[in-house]
């Protein structure tokens, strides 16, 4: 059987995208066929900088990269970081990796699962200020979030019998509507539609507190947790194992993996000094991985 084709984006070239990417791919020498998406020779570059023409080459090295997984050149694309504002000032108004493959693959709500070596965590809302973020949750939101990590857990991970716990948005899960009522109002109904969806032999468990839902997970109770929001999830995750951390994204038609840090800007503009491959190794194993296990269904 061939190796898996996997396609790496360097992201912002002023960020340590470019960087890191040298690194990882001199560590995995034949763990599988590369290909990198980026400029091959960058003139002039202001390392460090958030500017629109960086943003504008992070946009198209994704777009390229569609391509190739369009045409089956590649079997997985690993993506390093991009910056945000980069982009909104090359004139794209997505906010992040997630809602660029939403918008382009005509996928209406992937789901960001965010992952080290001892957690697994899918979120319901992603990058929302937090005063946001309850008008923002839905039944529906919920249900489609667990469902599609379900599904992920078994046909990217391999685990036959997923189980999942979901956490509440308030502390103690809302102590039944003492400290909230989004618990009751709208996270047990949505529970109760999963059970009834979910495929035989899955486990769900919930709403639980959040520290308790996620210290359950790292303690090997739960394959994932389901996070209502973006630091729920983020604070345990950079805790535990900042080093393993990675991003997938579910519910693509292709595996889309990511290191779990930002462009650093600040290392490259310095020289790249202290900048590590690490979570970028992390992103490209796992991909590789999931991609072998996606290859039996």
């Amino acid at each position: 059987m061939r190796k898996i084709r996997v396609g790496i984006t360097i992201g912002d070239p002023s960020g340590i995208g470019p960087h890191i990417t040298a690194i990882a791919l001199n560590k995995l020498r034949g763990l599988a066929e590369f290909t990198v998406i980026g400029d091959l020779k960058q003139r002039n570059l202001k390392l460090g900088r958030a500017l629109p023409e960086y943003g504008r080459a992070s946009i198209e090295y994704l777009d390229r990269a569609l391509g190739l997984i369009k045409r089956g050149e590649i079997d997985c694309l690993v993506t390093c970081p991009i910056s945000k504002e980069a982009i909104n000032l090359a004139g794209y108004k997505y906010s992040g990796h997630t809602e660029y493959f939403s918008s382009k693959c005509g996928v209406k709500d992937p789901v960001m699962m965010l992952l080290n070596d001892r957690l697994k965590i899918s979120l319901v809302t992603r990058h929302l200020p937090l005063v946001k973020v309850s008008p923002a949750l839905t039944e529906e939101k919920i249900r489609h979030t667990a469902l599609v990590t379900l599904a992920s857990l078994k046909n990217l991970f391999g685990i036959k019998n997923p189980r999942l716990v979901i956490c509440g948005l308030n502390p103690h899960a809302s102590d039944n509507g003492l400290l909230g009522k989004e618990e009751n109002r709208i996270i047990k109904p949505a529970l109760k539609k999963i059970a009834a969806q979910a495929a035989r032999g899955s486990v769900i468990d919930g709403p639980f507190s959040a520290d308790s839902a996620i210290a359950k997970t790292a303690k090997g109770r739960y394959d994932c947790a389901v996070a209502m929001y973006h630091d729920q999830a983020l604070i345990p995750l950079k805790l535990t194992s900042a080093e393993t951390g990675v991003n997938i994204t579910l519910g693509l038609s292709f595996i889309r993996t990511s290191p779990l840090h930002g462009t650093a800007f600040d290392l490259a503009a310095s020289g790249f000094k202290g900048a590590s491959a690490e979570s970028l190794i992390a992103a490209i194993k796992l991909a590789v991985k999931c991609a072998s296990i996606a290859r039996r269904y």
